[in-house]
């Protein structure tokens, strides 16, 4: 009996619902509802304003939904903030042409969504529209999967040639033509993994013997040449990141314990130069230490801007920091020091004539953004959707 009264109850409340909504329908003292347009595309610019940012959320905890988020920082509100979104699958990594207006993405998918037959994809999204213009399919797939990293698809050769890491462990670069958008060649790297930019038409990846190998590739992408530089680092007693900053064809590397080895990259083989300290005397014995995922970055002015954090030890290198420190590359001195609102786990920095620092704050994965010629806070990102932004993106990469 009881069952029956309810559901007359809600039988009435419904029925009340609907005359009552029908009596506002039908009044005619009330403006019309206005006709709101259905189906509209709108384009994004080709080329991204500078304040722009690929935030890259790896959907950490549930993988096969990955997502880039394209975020303007110069905005006040969530709905002016987010410019648009694609996905990128299963710890995917991306890379960017800015002169093809091209966003690239290295993704896996299975055919029964979560297992079945895997698929490596290279996927090519366009700027503007935010839409798929076409993809590459591995024969075998082997493209790397793991944390995001910035070097682990890369345009060079004016953009002509993609590199996109495999690791199965057994480590090696696939070359594509973005002309023709198919596989050209793959090239064995034993030992050494990432891709970065070297000479007109070659790259060098980071070896675990404290090497880097250089390839130099041909216009179709074959191979020409391969050569090891000589040991540089311990990977037992100084070990340094795989992540890295360019400036002006000079990548530098930061160890674990606060030295910095810049690499003349601009050659067709890479050239280790001397490494220098990040930290003063009295920082060492405070142990600061880099540390992040996303951790260094450069801008357009010959600053690279790394993420650093006290009392530093063995297994703190991923956890990140609470100051992004500044430093004029050339003259190997830091020039500013940023303390953060909170925790920083990741960064970018904008390209332009006023950089600005994008940070990944862990605790509750937004994001902040400061002013990186003052140090100063600017404003918080955050409530858009993100839920692990472990890798954020400059808008463009030249």
């Amino acid at each position: 009996m009881r069952r029956f009264k309810n559901r007359v109850s809600w039988a009435g409340l419904l029925a009340s619902t609907v005359l009552a909504a029908t009596a506002l329908a039908q009044d005619s003292s009330l403006p019309p509802l206005p006709i709101e347009a259905t189906g509209t595309v709108q384009s994004l610019p080709a080329k991204y304003p500078d304040e722009w940012f690929l935030v890259h959320d790896a959907s950490f905890f549930h993988m096969s939904d990955g997502k880039v988020y394209v975020i303007d920082t110069s905005a006040d509100t969530v709905a002016e903030q987010v410019k648009g979104m694609f996905n990128v699958v299963l710890m995917g990594n991306i890379g960017q042409s800015r002169r093809r207006g091209e966003i690239y993405a290295a993704e896996t998918f299975h055919s029964r969504g979560t297992r079945g037959t895997r698929m490596d994809v290279l996927t090519i999204w366009d700027m503007a529209s935010l839409a798929p213009k076409g993809e590459v399919v591995w024969p075998t797939p082997k493209r790397y999967m793991g944390m995001p990293q910035r070097f682990a698809v890369t345009p060079i050769d004016n953009d002509n040639l993609l590199l996109v890491v495999n690791f199965t462990p057994a480590t090696s670069v696939t070359i594509i033509d973005l002309d023709t958008r198919e596989i050209v060649n793959e090239v064995a790297t034993p030992g050494c993994l990432m891709a970065y930019p070297t000479g007109q038409r070659g790259f060098s990846s980071l070896c675990a013997d404290g090497r880097l190998m250089s390839t130099q590739l041909a216009r179709d992408g074959s191979l020409i040449k391969q050569t090891r530089s000589d040991v540089f680092f311990n990977s037992d007693d100084s070990p340094i990141f795989e992540h890295t900053a360019f400036i002006e064809g000079t990548a530098y590397f930061p160890s674990f314990s606060g030295e910095v080895y810049p690499v003349n990259m601009q050659g067709k083989v890479a050239q280790v130069g001397k490494p220098w300290d990040l930290v003063t005397k009295e920082e060492r014995a405070g142990n600061w230490r880099p540390g992040g995922i996303g951790l260094i970055d450069a801008d357009d002015h010959g600053h690279f801007y790394i993420l650093m954090h006290p009392d530093g030890a063995d297994g703190t290198q991923n956890g990140g920091g609470s100051e992004v420190w500044v430093f004029a590359a050339a003259k190997r001195e830091r020039v500013l020091k940023i303390q953060l609102q909170a925790w920083g786990l990741s960064l970018a920095v904008s390209r332009g004539k006023k950089p600005m620092v994008l940070v990944t704050n862990p605790t509750d994965m937004s994001l902040e953004l400061y002013d990186g010629t003052s140090g100063e806070y600017i404003r918080s990102v955050k409530d858009f959707g993100q839920e692990t932004p472990l890798m954020l993106h400059a808008s463009y990469q030249d």
